[in-house]
């Protein structure tokens, strides 16, 4: 609604509405307000929006990891698995460019040259070697009020020499690359802890910086010679007839595992369920903020749509008693003389009271200051207002 026209010059000031949309209400130059108009916004808080952000971030990673790890799973549940003998090197003689993309192939590990030996054991050999050093202490959580374990690395090498696997009729096939294969999981050989020792003022200083060192693990890991090693990758035959097993140039995952092939079969489906499973559930958070978000937006459009026709209907009752009103405050102007206008706006004291505030029930304020209050609250009782509703005088 628009202020009365007879009225002295407007200022044009903004300010917020108990429904929180921007209005712009008009100050005279006697302090009086009034409201002019205003824009209809939907906002999006920071915590909803970072939240559907970050969700469908990770779900998207969740499902790219996935779709990775299917393909993954595909091209092994597709991969033939060929037998390690004397045969093989005669099959890839004729097959187109002499080269299998992705089998699958088993053997005992035999090292082409001097195998690696156990620092730790005597008569250990093997061909893949990992030595780590890692430290074991206590660090105190302050906001759990515990101490807790944890664990870096000091130190880690490891060392390979090269080695083929070997089938029936003294039948081999050379690995390239172990280094770069998933799944090589070798046996721990040699595991050895030593415990950490500190006096009185050790113990001082491990309270006072909140760590406590409980010691170093030392171990060894090795792919001992004979062990029965699965590989899964590219298998080519050279120029001199040597077969060799590498990592797939078409950007395949790379295989060398102890177990079998259907434990590892198995392994990656359970690891692509997994991703997917994840996925699914940040799909769904977000899926859940995008309907909240919607729901909260249908209804501020449900509330703009009342506020819309509350205003049309004040309008409309504004409009009836123009003409009633016009004929006094000529006669009210021709005397010189201004009367005091009856059940005035406790508010601003110049417009007529025309609504009705509920559940109080109280008529007090005209329509433009009640959306012009700064609370939802009565005037009168500042009870707490749920509707307003036309105030109709016969």
């Amino acid at each position: 609604m628009s202020c009365d026209q007879n009225k002295k010059p407007i200022l044009p000031v903004k300010t917020t509405s108990v429904f929180e949309r921007p209005v712009t209400r008009g100050v005279r130059r006697d302090g009086v307000e009034c409201v002019l108009g205003g824009m209809e916004e939907f906002p999006v808080r920071t915590v909803e929006g970072l939240c559907l952000g970050t969700s469908l971030a990770i779900s998207g990673f969740f499902y790219y990891v996935y779709r990775k790890k299917r393909k993954t799973v595909d091209k092994l549940n597709d991969a033939p698995q060929l037998t390690l003998d004397g045969k093989l090197a005669d099959l890839l003689n004729v097959t187109p460019g002499k080269c299998l993309q992705y089998v699958v192939i088993e053997g005992a590990v035999q090292p082409l040259g001097e195998p690696l030996r156990s620092q730790f054991q005597e008569g250990t050999v093997g061909v893949v070697q990992k030595l780590m050093l890692r430290e074991h202490k206590l660090v105190w959580n302050s906001l759990s009020r515990t101490w807790t374990d944890s664990e870096r690395v000091l130190h880690q090498r490891v060392n390979a020499v090269p080695f083929s696997l070997v089938g029936s009729d003294q039948a081999n096939v050379r690995v390239l690359c172990p280094l770069e294969a998933s799944g090589l999981e070798m046996e721990i050989i040699h595991e050895k802890f030593h415990q950490a020792t500190y006096g009185f003022t050790d113990i001082i200083g491990q309270y006072l910086s909140g760590e406590k060192p409980k010691g170093q693990l030392e171990t060894e890991e090795m792919l001992k010679v004979g062990a029965t090693l699965t590989g899964v990758g590219e298998l080519i035959l050279d120029t001199d007839r040597v077969l060799k097993l590498r990592p797939p140039t078409d950007g395949s995952e790379y295989f060398l595992t102890t177990a079998d092939f259907e434990s590892l079969r198995l392994e990656q489906e359970g690891q692509a369920v997994v991703w997917q499973v994840l996925a699914s559930v940040f799909a769904l958070a977000g899926s859940a903020i995008l309907f909240w978000l919607g729901h909260r937006y249908y209804r501020s459009l449900r509330v703009r749509w009342d506020q819309e026709r509350l205003r049309r209907e004040f309008e409309r009752l504004g409009a009836g008693g123009m003409g009633e009103g016009s004929t006094a405050g000529d006669t009210q102007e021709g005397s010189g003389e201004q009367a005091p206008l009856e059940n005035a706006c406790v508010i601003c004291l110049t417009q007529p009271r025309s609504c009705v505030l509920l559940e109080c029930g109280h008529v007090c304020c005209c329509y433009s200051c009640y959306q012009a209050l700064p609370q939802p609250t009565c005037p009168i009782c500042r009870q707490a207002i749920k509707r307003v509703v036309p105030l109709y005088q016969a």
